[in-house]
Parts: structure tokens; sequence; C-alpha cells
């Protein structure tokens, strides 16, 4: 999966900082060890789609609910060989509903958290999501199963101004200066492969790398999300316990 030189001092970020509820399911709940074999070494979910569009990510704020849309055309593609693309009008409109201006700021943005539950309530451009589960940062091996089983991941970041100079993501060795975690602002993006040594993102309107180092020291959240654009026929991998998860997610929205 090719990536392109950056243009990153000419976008918009928009991810504001990462909330908790603790309602928010986490997937190792629903995973069953003994029946769900290892995920594969690499996994590429990109190869269908031909063009990521920017979404208007390169005039306002609205990362979280472009990321979104390309999880859609990445779903699509994958399971379909015809990848969905979601309308910059729709993605637009989801943001219209869900941003906030950030107190730091003063720029509209949205919480990654808020993108998600609009998802799966209301829907982006017709497309509504069953359910989001929680993901740990540091378990990598739970990370690329999630991304495996379910088509990728939705993540938040706190980005470095040393990203601007980088074509591949990646950890400087410090945390401090143009290093610090956020010292450019936050940025929602979603995950459509990876390797040993890389996970493969789209933002801006094309793919990009960054190191599991980077991922370990500058992800805030990260996020498996279910939709029936991705799994095939509605029915669940093997291991994963779908039907516990659909009566936790009717014990904590109330829906029967």
């Amino acid at each position: 999966m090719a990536t392109t030189t950056p243009l990153e001092t000419q976008v918009k970020l928009g991810k504001l900082p990462a909330v908790t509820d603790e309602r928010t399911l986490a997937l190792a709940r629903y995973l069953d060890p003994a029946t769900l074999p290892l995920p594969p070494v690499t996994l590429d979910l990109a190869g269908a789609v031909r063009d990521w569009p920017m979404y208007g990510n390169d005039r306002i704020g609205d990362c979280t609910c472009a990321a979104a849309a390309h999880m859609i055309e990445a779903w699509t593609g994958a399971s379909r060989g015809q990848p969905v693309e979601v309308t910059e009008h729709a993605v637009l409109s989801a943001f219209d509903r869900v941003k906030m201006l950030d107190p730091l700021t003063g720029q509209e943005g949205a919480r990654g958290l808020d993108v998600l539950k609009f998802w799966r309530t209301t829907g982006i451009g017709g497309h509504r999501i069953g359910a989001f589960v929680r993901v740990p940062l540091r378990d990598h091996v739970l990370a690329r199963t999630g991304a495996w089983l379910f088509g990728g991941l939705y993540v938040g970041l706190q980005l470095p101004l040393t990203v601007q100079q980088q074509e591949v993501w990646d950890w400087t060795h410090r945390l401090d200066g143009p290093a610090r975690p956020g010292s450019w602002g936050g940025h929602a993006v979603d995950v459509v492969g990876y390797d040993a040594d890389t996970l493969t993102v789209v933002t801006w309107g094309r793919l990009k790398q960054m190191t599991w180092s980077f991922w370990d020291h500058y992800g805030d959240e990260a996020y498996c999300v279910l939709s029936r654009d991705f799994l095939a026929r509605g029915v669940a991998p093997n291991g994963f316990d779908l039907a516990a998860l659909e009566r936790d997610l009717a014990l904590v929205t109330g829906e029967a």
C-alpha cells in the first residue's frame, strides 16, 4: 500500500480529547481465545479502493466524521469488491450534528465517542453501525484481531508537530517540545492495514503509515466498529460472541 508525499501543513485536524463512558463495551469480553485463530501477520483492506475523498478536512476540522466515511468505503470495498463512497454532503451534515468548539483553540471539532454514538443511532450517509467496542491501545494482538475481524479500527491520535516532517509517522524517542503528544492537535483516522512494523491509516484523502511505536505513544483511543457493511450476511466471525454483545448493548442503551 503506497503512501504519497505529505502535505500536513495544508490540512486540518479536529478531534477533541478522548472522553470515557463507563457504558462503552470492551472487545476482549466477546472473544473466545479457545476458538479464535490468531490474526494474520499482515492485513490490507484498501486494495479495492482507488480514491479516498478529503471530505472537507483541508478546510474544516471534521476528521472524526471523515474517518467514519473512509471506514464505510474500506468495508464495502473489502466485502463486495465495489467500494461505496459516502458523499461529502453526508459527512458535513453528520459533523454539523456533533461538532463543538475546542476550548483550547476556539476551532470547531468533535469527540470520537460522540461520532460513534451518532453513527450507531442515526447513521452517516445512510449507513448505521450495530455497535462499537473499545480496544486497549497497548495490546497489539487485540488491536490486530479487531482490525482483522471487523474491517479496521477507528482511532484517535494526539499528533505531535514532528509528524509534519515525516513520511512515516514515527516516535522520535522524545515526548517534549515538538514531539509532545498533541503539540499539533488531535486527529481521527481509520486503520485499513498493518504488518509487523507499521499500521496503514487513511487520512486527508490518502494512505499513511505509522509505526507501532508511534501508535503506543500518541494514540489516545481506539474502537472496533461492527457494521453489516463488512460482516457477510450478518454472520459474526468464528470465536466472536455477537449474541452476547447484542444483549449487553441492549442493557446499556435500553433498547430491546
